[in-house]
């Protein structure tokens, strides 16, 4: 890929994350508070899912755009001549690349994010001010690593599994598929990854809305999964699968049909003025 290529995977990348995240943030909300330890209802239940989108809307199109820039780079980088047998092992690589680069941007956004949507009454300069006085910029950070432990198995399921659809798609009408059609295949490998990746997201959320000095804001996510499973069992490990299927399901029809409508546009536009 040259550098022009780059800048279009860049654009459509931020177009179609800031596309889903806006769009889908109301179930987020709903997700993030049936996982709280507070519970449903006394993290605000359906009051104010609005809670905390500022951050999402700062946060989301450099996210997207970090993350679909670093995956097609390591993608060329790992070279295009490469056997087919090799295509997943290149996939899953560039989307674990992908998501420690892009988690360096998501996850301050995501702390300001969920501890704003179950405090809805608090604004969310006021918790980002919050944070940065009580715990420093390592608070922002908290929950990095269990972030990182839960994009990675996501994106390894979610990507290679949404590239072999295409191909499959594509083989099968013996022609590229079109923007719908990604989208579907984007859809159904979202929800399949959300699913079984849920227990890794209840980790990451009880880290970032643990309290300052607690043992669960040390970010083990081992210790985190225990204590769920003590607390509440296999239904505390899969609380919010439902909404978090549903909105990553949609999400990645949005997001995955998005990116690749947005990048085929720009390239046409870019390949008009060459």
């Amino acid at each position: 890929m040259d550098q022009p290529g780059f800048v279009v995977s860049l654009l459509a990348g931020g177009v179609a994350g800031a596309s889903v995240d806006l769009i889908l943030f109301p179930l987020d909300t709903i997700k993030t508070r049936l996982q709280s330890p507070q519970g449903f209802r006394n993290a605000g239940g359906f009051r104010g899912i609005y809670a905390g989108v500022p951050s999402t809307a700062i946060g989301s199109f450099p996210n997207a755009a970090a993350f679909f820039l670093t995956y097609e780079y390591v993608k060329w980088a790992l070279h295009p001549g490469s056997p087919s047998s090799w295509m997943p092992v290149k996939h899953m690589l560039a989307a674990s690349a992908g998501e420690v680069v892009a988690c360096l941007i998501r996850v301050p956004s995501e702390v300001v994010k969920q501890r704003a949507q179950v405090s809805a009454a608090s604004r969310t300069f006021q918790i980002f001010s919050n944070i940065l006085y009580e715990e420093g910029l390592s608070g922002l950070y908290r929950g990095y690593k269990s972030t990182v432990l839960r994009e990675i198995p996501f994106s390894l399921v979610q990507f290679p599994l949404w590239e072999y659809l295409k191909a499959l798609w594509s083989w099968r009408q013996d022609r590229a598929v079109d923007s719908w059609q990604s989208a579907v295949c984007g859809a159904f490998a979202g929800g399949f990854a959300a699913v079984i990746t849920t227990p890794l997201d209840v980790a990451k959320t009880r880290i970032m809305l643990a309290k300052a000095g607690s043992s669960m804001s040390s970010g083990n996510v081992l210790s985190a999964l225990q204590g769920v499973w003590r607390s509440r069992g296999l239904t505390g490990l899969f609380a919010g699968v439902f909404p978090r299927m549903v909105a990553i399901s949609l999400g990645g029809f949005i997001f995955l049909g998005a990116y690749d409508q947005t990048r085929s546009l720009l390239s046409r536009l870019r390949g008009k003025h060459l």
